[in-house]
């Protein structure tokens, strides 16, 4: 390993609402001066790499870091059918309104996102074309949100089958590869003093009221309540476990240069009202890190 390392292949695996840590982890590696040239992405992480990659990271971590419980919910579109809980398309709406759409072979940097092929059974490595409709399709968590037809396939969330995403990146020509595994070993993770609370408005009735307490459920913490977790709760937590299992097995397989552990009790799979506070989360880890690489 390059004692001076002048530029990183970056993996960003999936965990949901903890992908909020890749933007911490960008931020320190930014810091040291050393370059990110290409980035593997999966799910949460195809969603910040993508985002980091057109250049737009801080217009994103404006808006996420105000949003608030109710906030995520006006996000959530349910689908009212039998394939998944939610759309999934109004969040990528959002997003591609406050980022602006592109193509993923304009970026400046390399970008690989990582979907799922249910036909096929394999991963895909998605590599061209509009990039939130990428992003879109790495993001469809089976039975959440709905799976995405694209080049003639269904496509679902790329942490199926690989959720830290190591093999795009066998092939660059960059000094290290850094991953970061948002399925870390529990720590009895506990959040820091609240720096400030979003307000959230009471206006909303009716179904959406319904929807909120749905949501809120699924961003309780796992050990403070005695309640049963539902359908919804179980799915999603049960996805987590796979997606840790697998995660486990690529590392064994793939050696990078540095792995990154996010604890996968950080925060829940919904809980995208902690952005700052996940954030800040991968920027202390990715500082140790890098320390320990003499960066």
């Amino acid at each position: 390993m390059p004692k001076k390392a002048k530029s990183i292949s970056l993996v960003l695996g999936s965990g949901g609402a903890r992908g909020h840590a890749h933007i911490g982890v960008i931020r320190a590696i930014e810091e040291r001066g050393v370059e990110i040239r290409n980035i593997a992405g999966t799910s949460m992480g195809a969603v910040i790499g993508g985002i980091y990659a057109a250049d737009k990271l801080d217009t994103y971590v404006d808006w996420a870091n105000q949003l608030g419980k109710n906030d995520v919910v006006r996000l959530l579109d349910f689908s009212f059918t039998w394939t998944s809980i939610f759309k999934g398309e109004r969040i990528i709406e959002v997003l591609r309104e406050l980022i602006g759409d592109c193509r993923i072979e304009d970026l400046d940097r390399g970008f690989t996102a990582v979907a799922t092929s249910l036909d096929d059974q394999r991963e895909i490595w998605l590599t061209s074309g509009p990039l939130f409709r990428a992003i879109r399709a790495s993001t469809a968590v089976p039975g959440v949100f709905a799976p995405v037809e694209l080049n003639g396939m269904v496509l679902v969330d790329g942490g199926l089958v690989n959720p830290i995403p190591i093999a795009p990146t066998l092939t660059d020509s960059t000094d290290l590869t850094i991953a970061v595994n948002l399925s870390g070993v529990t720590e009895k993770y506990r959040p820091p003093a609240a720096k400030h609370e979003k307000a959230e408005s009471t206006s909303d009735k009716g179904y959406r009221e319904k929807i909120s307490a749905f949501i809120s459920s699924m961003m309780d913490d796992e050990e403070s309540g005695e309640t049963k977790p539902d359908a919804a709760d179980l799915l999603v937590k049960s996805i987590d476990v796979m997606q840790g299992a697998i995660a486990r097995l690529k590392l064994a397989a793939y050696t990078p240069d540095k792995v990154i552990d996010v604890p996968r009790d950080a925060c829940s799979f919904f809980e995208f009202n902690r952005a700052e506070e996940m954030a800040d989360l991968g920027y202390a880890k990715t500082t140790r890190a890098l320390d320990d690489l003499g960066l």
